[in-house]
């Protein structure tokens, strides 16, 4: 546990929301659960007739009184401006990104990020992903590579020997603190994706900290398509080719190069050799969507559009 008592200031977890389904109502029994109690979950749910569908004949609404649910339509959605909806909701001097998807792994998830928030005074401090056992030896491995077993403090003296991952960041999980979170003018209000990587690196260049707290944990994965590796990354591209004052001194090609590389010889060692030529495959994909993303102003839009992942971002 991250504290030695149990003063942790009041906290409220904000998460965005779409079609809901029995994972989403075990990851509010757990934060149910925690060692420290949550002032307020507050909903930014896209579309109610999917959250309707959910609750509809249950005891939900009864259940969850003090929940705050705010519905919007699937082209109000944004990944930063809802979020920042979110917040507006809270009065609390503390609190946390999630996802749906995203379960915590023990009681302790609260305690750990807002106890390593505090006693490293840092502007985000985001949660260790772990992959269910269920997953393959791949999506592990990917989680290992970018959730590692150890704690790290990143500052800006970590730019020159971390490069973009000194940026690093995920909502997934992460806890903020709300003063520095307003101080810095909150998420971007319109991106189509890496709100979180984009505060990250206005915190950093502030002279803020970033805390990776390897001992908060969170069950997070995805068994993406070649397809659907190709428009997420094509959308990461293009978040990278609108913010160059954040991504063009510090690309992201030699990291990926090093992860594939790690993957592989993760591979040999496990003596699972034949999965090599999915990963090579897969990683051709994410690369040519990721390169297309970077490039896509030049482009036709209804191309654009056709390649992303998030065609609403295109209005």
């Amino acid at each position: 546990m991250a504290t030695e008592d149990n003063s942790v200031e009041k906290v409220d977890i904000i998460i965005p929301v779409y079609k809901p389904d029995a994972r989403f109502l075990t990851l509010l029994e757990k934060i149910g659960q925690q060692s420290v109690p949550v002032n307020r979950i507050i909903i930014m749910n896209t579309e109610q007739k999917y959250f309707d569908r959910m609750t509809y004949g249950t005891s939900f609404q009864k259940d969850h009184r003090d929940m705050i649910v705010r519905h919007l339509s699937k082209r109000e959605f944004d990944h930063g401006r809802t979020r920042n909806r979110g917040v507006r909701y809270s009065d609390t001097a503390y609190f946390i990104m999630m996802t749906q998807d995203a379960i915590p792994a023990d009681n302790y998830l609260v305690e750990e990020l807002i106890g390593q928030l505090q006693k490293e005074e840092a502007a985000v401090a985001y949660a260790r992903q772990l992959a269910p056992e269920n997953s393959s030896e791949i999506e592990k491995y990917t989680r290992k590579f970018n959730y590692p077993e150890q704690s790290v403090v990143k500052t800006q003296a970590d730019l020159e020997r971390l490069g973009i991952k000194t940026f690093f960041c995920s909502n997934v999980c992460a806890a903020y603190d709300r003063k520095i979170f307003d101080e810095l003018g909150g998420f971007i209000k319109h991106t189509i994706f890496n709100e979180d990587m984009i505060y990250a690196a206005k915190a950093i260049e502030a002279g803020y900290r970033i805390a990776y707290t390897a001992e908060a944990k969170v069950y997070h994965s995805h068994n993406y398509t070649n397809r659907e590796q190709f428009h997420r990354n094509f959308d990461l591209g293009v978040s990278q080719a609108e913010h160059p004052e954040i991504f063009a001194a510090y690309p992201s090609e030699s990291e990926g190069i090093r992860f594939v590389r790690q993957m592989i010889k993760h591979l040999k060692a496990e003596g699972l050799k034949r999965q090599i030529p999915h990963v090579v495959v897969q990683s051709g994909f994410k690369y040519l969507g990721y390169l297309a993303g970077k490039h896509y102003r030049n482009l036709p839009r209804k191309l654009v559009v056709k390649l992303s992942g998030n065609r609403e971002y295109w209005g």
